[in-house]
């Protein structure tokens, strides 16, 4: 027992007298690589705070930086750790990526590589739509004739295929694979992963251009006849009706970053829409024509619009104004950005893929290709890929594009090689986290700027007080009644007082002798 309890006490001595030494910091990570790191993933310099006189301003500025250099830290620590780099072409002195062809490109990469860039010939149900999945895995395409199929475009596996025996306008794959939306020449229809059709939109009249918001589970589709309309997928309502007064948009698409559908006109103008409110949020003028295509990057930082004036530029999608400008050979139809910033347009048959495109202007594309004796209607760079999807008229074309997916990807968001069991976990997961739609702002940042039930002040008891309107009491009957009798009361009050004076004036030249019939004859000195 003695020696048992001697042996506690020096442990505890010893562990006493560790916990006094000073322990030496020992750095894992180099800070000079974090550093170089923080500088890209940086937004601007910091904000002069000492200048700001507001005390309550500044305090909220400097929490805010103190949170943005915090994020843009543990952005580079996360940064260093991820195993792969994205690649590129690089050319030898005297040559130019924009003159390697694909035939060039599929000789000199792995035969995995190789399977990727392929062509489908479908002359018969052309033009075609296509759309990737979010995970890159599964490829849509539909025929304007009404032609739709769904394959594994990697594996080669076919997933369905069916003809509708009508004109298709556009596609969208919902939340997962198993579900796909149709524009159809009268109303938009949902099929399932067999090809069964599930549901009829009959409220979507003559849709032009449909939209999928992940987050949100909205399916968003601008008609020819001018209204933009938002459905709610989990429950199968049709959310809003907007009203653009500006006719058929002849381009569409949405923000990533903030779910702001943009729409491109035929004035020269484009929108940005919102379903909590029934005016446009910014109305910009960006062409001296109609609009063609418009495109924003998945920052939500940069928005591309081309226009029939043969002008491709590019807007800062936050102060609203032009940052660069390029001149297309013909005007652009198509746009699309992959993951990484590479910017592809196409005219014609001619597609041009543009590198740092944002940044600083550049005087030649990164990488070109031409479908001969077709006309490109759609352009979708796959996630996670190098690869850039064409529909055509002839039909379907897979592009190589070294350095145009994201070579890392997160599991828990987007997982390109999840099993049955995670699709569903992920489905159910997506649904409890769904976003309302009234939170689509253009500033997301302020949503958690919000007061919340603890911080409202209480009310006094004149504000509790309640008033029922009655129905009708501002109609334009009693606005009119109410204004004609205000002028007859006003007319009625000079007419008294008229009276009045007359009678005052009368009054003043007679005596206090009561008066008699034979006083009218009396003479009446002026």
């Amino acid at each position: 027992k003695q020696w048992y309890q001697r042996r506690v006490a020096i442990t505890a001595g010893n562990y006493i007298l560790s916990m006094g030494k000073k322990r030496k910091k020992t750095n894992i990570v180099d800070t000079t690589e974090i550093k170089k790191v923080s500088k890209t993933l940086s937004r601007g310099p910091a904000l002069d705070v000492k200048s700001i006189q507001d005390k309550k301003l500044r305090r909220e500025l400097i929490v805010k930086e103190r949170q943005n250099a915090q994020a843009i830290r543990t952005a580079a620590f996360t940064q260093l750790l991820l195993p792969e780099d994205v690649g590129c072409l690089e050319a030898d002195e005297g040559e130019r990526t924009l003159k390697f062809k694909q035939a060039e490109i599929v000789k000199h990469v792995d035969i995995s590589s190789a399977r990727k860039h392929f062509s489908l010939t479908l002359p018969h149900h052309g033009p075609y739509k296509c759309a990737y999945s979010r995970n890159g895995r599964k490829l849509l395409i539909g025929g304007q004739r009404g032609h739709v199929a769904t394959f594994d475009w990697q594996n080669g596996k076919l997933g369905c295929e069916f003809h509708v025996k009508e004109t298709i306008r556009d596609i969208a794959w919902l939340h997962n694979r198993d579900y796909i939306a149709v524009a159809q020449k009268k109303y938009a229809y949902i099929y399932d992963g067999q090809g069964t059709e599930l549901h009829r939109l009959k409220n979507h009249i003559n849709p032009v251009f449909l939209e999928y918001l992940p987050y949100h589970w909205l399916l968003v589709s601008a008609g020819a006849t001018g209204y933009l309309k938002y459905h709610d997928v989990s429950v199968g309502k049709l959310l809003v009706e907007l009203k653009t007064r500006l006719g058929q948009p002849h381009a569409v698409a949405h923000n990533p970053w903030n779910a702001i559908v943009n729409l491109g006109h035929s004035n020269g103008t484009v929108t940005m829409w919102s379903p909590s409110m029934k005016e446009p949020l910014v109305k910009m003028l960006c062409h001296h024509g109609p609009v063609s295509a418009i495109a924003v990057d998945k920052g939500g930082r940069h928005m591309v619009t081309c226009g029939m004036d043969k002008q491709m530029k590019i807007w800062d999608a936050r102060t609203y104004k032009q940052s660069l400008a390029y001149h297309t050979p013909r005007p652009g139809s198509k746009l699309a950005i992959s993951q990484t910033g590479l910017l592809a347009v196409s005219f014609g048959g001619h597609v041009q893929v543009w590198k740092d495109a944002f940044s600083t202007k550049q005087k030649a594309p990164y990488m070109t290709h031409l479908v001969e004796g077709a006309t490109i209607d759609a352009l979708e760079f796959a996630n996670f890929e190098d690869v850039l999807g064409l529909g055509h008229s002839k039909g379907f074309t897979s592009l190589l594009i070294p350095g145009a997916g994201e070579a890392n990807f997160d599991a828990l968001e987007l997982n390109p090689y999840e099993s049955k069991r995670q699709k569903q976990e992920n489905e159910v997961k997506m649904l409890l986290n769904k976003i309302q739609p009234d939170l689509i702002t253009l500033d997301s940042d302020n949503v958690h700027q919000m007061k919340g039930e603890d911080e409202k002040k209480p009310l006094d008891d004149k504000e509790l007080i309640i008033k029922f309107k009655m129905k009708g009491r501002n109609s334009a009957k009693k606005r009119f009644l109410k204004r004609e009798k205000h002028i007859h009361d006003s007319r009625r009050q000079k007419v008294r007082a008229a009276l009045t004076a007359t009678q005052q004036e009368g009054d003043e030249g007679l005596s206090d002798q009561p008066r008699t019939i034979l006083d009218r004859f009396k003479y009446k000195e002026t």
